[in-house]
């Protein structure tokens, strides 16, 4: 039977009970300075991973998806491209002597990510290369990429060598060397008008180096090699490498001793003439060979910072101009072609005839006389030219002139050469007609007048005017056109022996050479006054052309002088300069 108890519930004692449920509540209620540590942990965890994640991906990438690209980026660190630079062709005159040619020479460039020693590094430069400190300085702090900057370009080799040595001495790191080659021309002055120059790449900019650039330059080769510590080359570090093929050598029609005697003639002449614009030319009317070609002002090519802005272009080639009375022998010929005259023909001649409210005149006054058609040559009568031509009629003359190429490019290989100028046909008025007869009106160059006088010379037969004579390595010889152009034998013969009364009873007295038959035209043409219209006043452009017939050569020569005060003339230049041929040749009288 059950113990009834006194009504209290049994257990523990209060106290432990107490205990009891404090040890609960401190395992399920923690603190809030316990949950705040927990979760930082737990977050740093979660970062931790999250990185290893996208570094472990990056690796992956770089090595394995991007591999290439970062490959690429790390041997550019240790690769560069070098230039191997083709040497240029040499050009040569006739007779072998060197016009122009390429010394090998040295770019310096800087790699600024080298020059750890700015200032004694452009120190160096200055005192070797010259220049200033300051502006070296400046070259390589503003490089034009960031690895490199040319500081002097075409530098000596014996130049080269003593910086390479002072830098090195000193241990200057940064700069660098490329190899290069510089365009020489050993006669200076002599023929530069017609050799050209060269830019600083070397490419050609005027004269034969442009027209023959494409044959001269060759062709550039390249090798990759491997850099070392500070961007030093590794020596026979060579990756791939393509070799430079050199360009061909030219020779040309030139004689340069002929060339140098033809430039002081016509200097000197121009001098007396007080003439600071002239021109002159020296063809061989059988082959179409130019054997001398100047116009003044002269060019040197190795000191272009002196040139004169007009010098570098031959004016007998690049310009046209008004020729004057030594245009009256296409007249003459194409009167005597068509029979309308012969040398004996006589026709009146007044002092003045009017057209077009234009009245034409001689250069000289003279009284109204009747005259032959040798003595209108001999005397250069305007009048008289004009007045033989209208009776013929103006067609037949603007026919031949087309005939005679005059109204078209002679085909030199030369740059930038002028055809000229004539009205078409259905636009000569009467008075244009006169002034074209005695070669007012219509504008030529120097050498269609020079090729013009080489046909009559040549029988007849016109020649294509050049330059370029052989490539000597293949001994390759272009062929020019040549065309027969007069078929009239006794025109031909009336036109040579009315060009040599010219020389011994007319105009051209002065240039007259004992003992040979000189044959030529003078010529003093007015010029027009583009401000004031019409033509200037006692201003002309002098010229004189011819050749000497029966003889064991066929030069023709012309030679011009521009912006000449007075009635004057050129015949002394061209007796200079045939004369000097005469012995240089040994041309003799047949």
């Amino acid at each position: 039977m059950a113990r009834q108890g006194s009504g209290k519930r049994p257990g523990r004692p209060r106290a432990a009970a107490r205990n009891s449920a404090r040890g609960f509540a401190s395992q399920r209620l923690p603190r809030k300075n316990d949950f705040s540590i927990g979760r930082r942990s737990f977050l740093a965890m979660a970062s931790f991973a999250a990185c290893s994640v996208v570094f472990t991906g990056k690796i992956l990438f770089l090595q394995v998806i991007d591999d290439d690209r970062y490959l690429a980026r790390a041997e550019a660190t240790r690769e560069r491209k070098y230039p191997v630079p083709a040497k240029r062709g040499t050009i040569y005159d006739r007779n072998g002597i060197v016009l122009a040619t390429s010394t090998e020479t040295r770019n310096v460039y800087a790699d600024p990510r080298f020059v750890e020693d700015l200032t004694a590094v452009c120190a160096k430069l200055a005192q070797h290369l010259g220049g200033s400190v300051q502006e070296y300085e400046q070259l390589i702090r503003n490089p034009s990429s960031e690895s490199f900057v040319y500081l002097k370009r075409q530098v000596d080799m014996a130049v080269v060598d003593t910086l390479k040595a002072d830098l090195a001495e000193l241990e200057l790191t940064g700069v660098f060397y490329e190899q290069s080659y510089r365009r020489d021309y050993p006669n200076g002055q002599i023929a530069g008008q017609v050799v050209g120059v060269c830019d600083v790449d070397g490419n050609g900019i005027t004269g034969l180096e442009l027209q023959y650039n494409e044959q001269l330059k060759g062709k550039d080769g390249y090798y990759w090699g491997e850099v070392g510590y500070k961007g030093t080359p590794i020596p026979d570090g060579v990756i791939e490498e393509t070799d430079a093929v050199d360009g061909a050598d030219i020779m040309c029609t030139l004689d340069v001793k002929m060339q140098a005697a033809v430039e002081q003639a016509l200097a000197e002449g121009c001098e007396k003439l007080d003439a600071k614009d002239g021109s002159a030319v020296l063809m061989d009317a059988a082959t179409g060979e130019v054997y001398a070609i100047c116009s003044l002002p002269y060019m040197d090519p190795n000191d272009l910072a002196h040139a004169d802005k007009e010098s570098p272009s031959i004016k007998a080639i690049t310009q046209a101009y008004e020729p004057g009375s030594v245009f009256k022998t296409v007249s003459a010929l194409t009167l005597l072609e068509t029979g309308t005259m012969t040398p004996q023909s006589e026709i009146y001649c007044p002092e003045t005839i009017d057209a077009d409210e234009y009245t034409v005149k001689d250069s000289h006054d003279r009284p109204a006389a009747t005259m032959t058609l040798r003595e209108i040559l001999n005397q250069s009568s305007n009048v008289g030219i004009s007045l033989s031509v209208e009776k013929m009629g103006f067609r037949p003359l603007y026919n031949n002139i087309l005939k005679f190429g005059l109204n078209e490019p002679t085909g030199i290989d030369y740059p930038g050469e002028s055809k000229g100028y004539m009205a078409e046909f259905k636009n000569w008025s009467r008075i244009a007609g006169y002034n074209i007869t005695f070669g007012q009106g219509i504008s030529v160059t120097p050498l269609q007048l020079t090729r013009f006088y080489a046909m009559i010379a040549n029988d007849g037969v016109a020649t294509t005017p050049h330059l370029l004579l052989e490539y000597p390595k293949t001994q390759e010889m272009p062929e020019y056109e040549t065309k027969t152009v007069v078929t009239d034998e006794e025109a031909l013969a009336n036109i040579k022996s009315m060009l040599r009364t010219v020389v011994t009873d007319g105009t051209g007295k002065v240039a007259n050479i004992d003992g040979f038959d000189v044959c030529a035209k003078t010529s003093t043409a007015e010029i027009a006054d583009p401000e004031k219209g019409g033509y200037k006043k006692e201003v002309y452009n002098l010229a004189y052309a011819g050749f000497i017939d029966n003889s064991t050569s066929k030069l023709v020569c012309f030679v011009g002088a521009n912006n000449v005060y007075g009635m004057r003339q050129t015949g002394d230049i061209f007796k200079a300069i045939m004369t000097t041929a005469i012995d240089q040749y040994s041309i003799t009288p047949e």
